[in-house]
């Protein structure tokens, strides 16, 4: 069996830290390729290494002095080393580096030395292999992922390697020079590394024991989630639960990989499993609950719209012509409502509104704002009978007013619209009915 593990900041944020992922490491022989990130935080009011980089480099742009913004990074990696009595010298890699800071080698290979720093030191603590994602991992001339030359080369490079230490989050561009993912993106190259060697299972070592059902802001100590499949998450993520970098769940689910998200703190916890499909019924007819506020919605009217040829995309041609997309259109025969980012639309209000009266001819134009967008979602809900008028119960009893619900085809989620300050407590009621059964 041959597992890739990837780590996350807080997991390698000091020697600490070290010495439990080192523990979880030895702990299974199948857990052979290791992605490290950057250090994070060691406390709350402690700064993430990423972050200092982009500190010392953005002085080193300006022309400022910033040695001593530089030897605090040095510091953090020192007091690793020394704690844990590892027999490694950084400080050639430490002139490079700050060689290419004066040199200005761009924001992207400032960010990514945090990475790669730290897989240094975590390959000489393990006694593992080091690769550099740099000769492995490819970008595009226009900046895109370029996924399958880079899953032939890290098929080709750790082909005859039995253990190895692959900094994650950065890859090169066609030139040699360092291209970094987007914030989160050490989850990818973990993601990319167990789909080149074919791994049986990706394990994501973080600070949280798996997915919960909804926010632990808004609902105490919500259930976990143990099983997911990518869809679900898919929807889940879209609405603003996060835990994995979304684009990590394509290269694994492609290659039929699941994923397991551990908590490198509490290693016993079941955690939970990402498949692309199972069998297991999940124990609740719903999986998770997320949301997202700032949503406004244009709702249009109009006589006989559902017999006028083109009607809709006379509408919707409006907001693409200003570069705003749509999130839902819920509709009736003869109305629709559009809805729509409010910070996006506000900025092109008054255009995409007199282009819809020129091109559609409406009778009846009127904004609504403020709205809250909840998905519930579930694999369990296309079998089980009743769900929507369960969320209208909740909601109801709860006293909150629903603006909008939309379900779609695949039957995997329903999402609500209600007005923002009704955001927490529609979602409270809806996790009670369904998981705490209180009404």
């Amino acid at each position: 069996m041959v597992k890739v593990v990837k780590f996350g900041g807080s997991s390698l944020a000091s020697a600490e830290q070290f010495r439990k992922v080192a523990d979880i490491i030895h702990s299974d022989e199948s857990r052979r390729y290791v992605v490290p990130s950057a250090p994070g935080k060691r406390f709350s009011s402690d700064t993430k290494v990423t972050d200092m980089l982009y500190g010392c480099y953005e002085l080193a742009v300006k022309g400022r002095n910033f040695d001593k913004e530089f030897e605090a990074i040095k510091e953090r990696y020192n007091s690793i080393i020394d704690e844990l009595k590892i027999d490694l010298d950084l400080t050639e890699e430490f002139n490079t580096v700050k060689a290419c800071f004066i040199g200005r080698a761009g924001r992207d290979y400032a960010a990514s030395r945090g990475e790669y720093l730290n897989g240094k030191v975590l390959a000489a603590y393990l006694g593992y292999e080091f690769v550099d994602p740099a000769e492995i991992v490819f970008f595009r001339e226009d900046g895109t992922f370029d996924i399958e030359p880079t899953l032939a080369a890290v098929s080709e490079r750790l082909k005859g390697v039995e253990r190895a230490v692959i900094p994650g989050f950065y890859g090169s561009m066609p030139n040699d020079t360092i291209k970094s993912f987007s914030r989160g993106g050490s989850d990818i190259t973990g993601s990319i590394v167990a789909a080149g060697v074919n791994a049986d299972l990706y394990e994501n070592w973080t600070d949280v024991s798996g997915f919960l059902i909804c926010d632990p802001r808004i609902v105490e100590d919500p259930e976990p989630i143990r099983t997911i499949t990518y869809k679900e998450l898919r929807e889940l993520a879209y609405m603003g639960a996060t835990v994995l970098h979304e684009d990590a769940i394509f290269p694994v689910r492609k290659a039929g990989i699941p994923i397991n998200i551990k908590n490198t703190n509490k290693p016993g916890d079941p955690g939970t499993f990402i498949v692309e499909s199972t069998s297991l019924k999940p124990l609740y007819t719903i999986t998770g609950i997320a949301g997202k506020k700032g949503f406004a919605v244009v709702n249009i009217e109009k006589d006989m719209m559902n017999s006028e040829l083109g009607f809709g995309r006379k509408v919707l041609e409006q907001f693409e012509k200003n570069g705003v997309s749509f999130e839902h259109m819920p509709s009736g025969i003869d109305t629709m409502s559009i809805v729509v980012h409010q910070n996006e639309f506000g900025e092109k209000e008054q255009e995409i509104l007199a282009g819809i009266h020129r091109n559609a001819h409406p009778d009846v134009i009127d904004i609504e704002t403020d709205l809250s967008l909840i998905a519930v979602v579930g694999r369990g809900m296309k079998s089980e009978r009743g769900t929507a008028g369960r969320i209208f119960s909740a909601l109801a009893h709860a006293h909150v007013n629903v603006k909008m619900i939309d379900q779609g085809s695949s039957e995997l989620n329903i999402i609500i619209g209600v007005a923002e300050r009704d955001f927490e407590r529609a979602v409270s009621a809806i996790y009670e009915i369904f998981v705490l059964q209180k009404l």
